[in-house]
């Protein structure tokens, strides 16, 4: 049964289901402006999900074909999939920021078998064992090529501007840019007075940025054209990307989040300190594992996950992995911690 939310204020949320994964939904949620209705984010591309949120938008008194734009939170699959459709249907203008439009673009652009081959050479880098690589490896050889998804979203053709109010016919919707989870991330300010009367400064659409129950993926922002076998050390800070972004919605005082997963919450603050105490927490933790060296792969092993690490799937691996290797690349930039000089693959060590 579609499940929809009246949040009041003209705006409901549709539980869009994503196949085969443990977040179950993704929060759609339909903003009413004065030129028709908007949509923050579409979901997965999958069959379920488009007749879940069209019947979802028939329950609440629209259609398909009234979609006037669509907001993209971030490029990933679960909330960018269905835009493509969304656009056929509606003709509806597409906004993404920039950062994340053009992982869409490079992703569309990118020759065949890119992204399989650069992770092949990534995970050797980081010091994935022969058993792990070696699916990986058969496939490359043999040609089999990865079939990313998302390639049937659209190709956004408006620019979220960070810091500015999206062009919304009577509704005051400010974007702010929240790198961490992907470059490009954004959250959503409703600059409105909340309809309960709820004591804050509007509401906050939260993406995956701030989830009431869970700490979202933070891994490399990686480019498979520009980072070849590039050493955790190198390129950009993903983590402190993320907890920069963290303390700014902290500051915002907003009455109400309304994320993209779970459910709606109140006391921002609260739950970005509580955010900002893991991230501190697992760093220190991590310095504990350093204590003799260890390569990206070795750490991600002696990392605390969700269930163990021989329960982990293979590419859910290759995730963890990404996410050890950004916790490197702060505890780098922190001066905690330090490649192994002449180690192959590369070991860190914390100092």
């Amino acid at each position: 049964m579609t499940q929809v939310t009246d949040h009041g204020g003209g705006v409901h949320s549709i539980k869009v289901p994503i196949p085969d994964n443990p977040l179950g939904h993704t929060l759609v949620h339909v903003l009413d402006t004065g030129r028709g209705p908007v949509l923050i984010d579409t979901g997965w591309d999958d069959p379920e999900a488009w007749d879940t949120l069209t019947a979802g938008l028939d329950a609440i008194g629209t259609g398909i074909g009234d979609i006037h734009g669509v907001v993209i939170t971030h490029h990933h699959p679960d909330h960018h999939g269905l835009s493509g459709q969304v656009r056929e249907a509606s003709g509806a203008w597409i906004a993404m920021h920039a950062a994340d439009a053009a992982i869409v673009r490079r992703t569309r652009e990118a020759r065949p078998g890119t992204w399989l081959s650069y992770l092949l050479t990534k995970l050797t880098a980081v010091g994935a064992p022969e058993e792990h690589l070696a699916p990986l490896r058969a496939a490359v050889e043999g040609g089999r090529m990865r079939t990313l998804p998302g390639l049937r979203s659209a190709l956004p053709d408006r620019e979220i501007v960070p810091g500015e109010l999206l062009d919304l016919a009577g509704r005051r919707l400010r974007a702010i840019w929240t790198p961490g989870h992907t470059p490009g991330h954004v959250c959503l300010h409703l600059e409105e007075e909340h309809p309960g009367n709820l004591p804050g400064r509007g509401r906050l659409f939260s993406g995956d940025h701030l989830l009431p129950g869970i700490s979202p993926h933070i891994g490399l922002y990686e480019d498979p054209d520009a980072a070849q076998g590039a050493a955790p050390a190198a390129g950009g800070d993903p983590i402190g990307d993320y907890l920069g972004s963290l303390e700014h919605i902290g500051r915002l005082g907003v009455a109400e989040v309304l994320p993209a997963h779970q459910y709606a919450f109140t006391d921002a603050a609260g739950r970005v300190r509580e955010l900002l105490d893991h991230h501190e927490e697992r760093l220190t933790g991590l310095l504990k594992l350093l204590a003799a060296p260890l390569t990206p792969w070795e750490l991600a092993e002696r990392m605390e996950w969700n269930r163990p690490w021989e329960q982990i799937s293979h590419g859910s691996r290759n995730i963890a992995v990404s996410e050890a290797e950004a916790h490197l690349r702060r505890l780098v930039r922190l001066g905690r911690a330090e490649a192994v000089a002449g180690s192959e693959p590369v070991t860190y060590i914390a100092v």
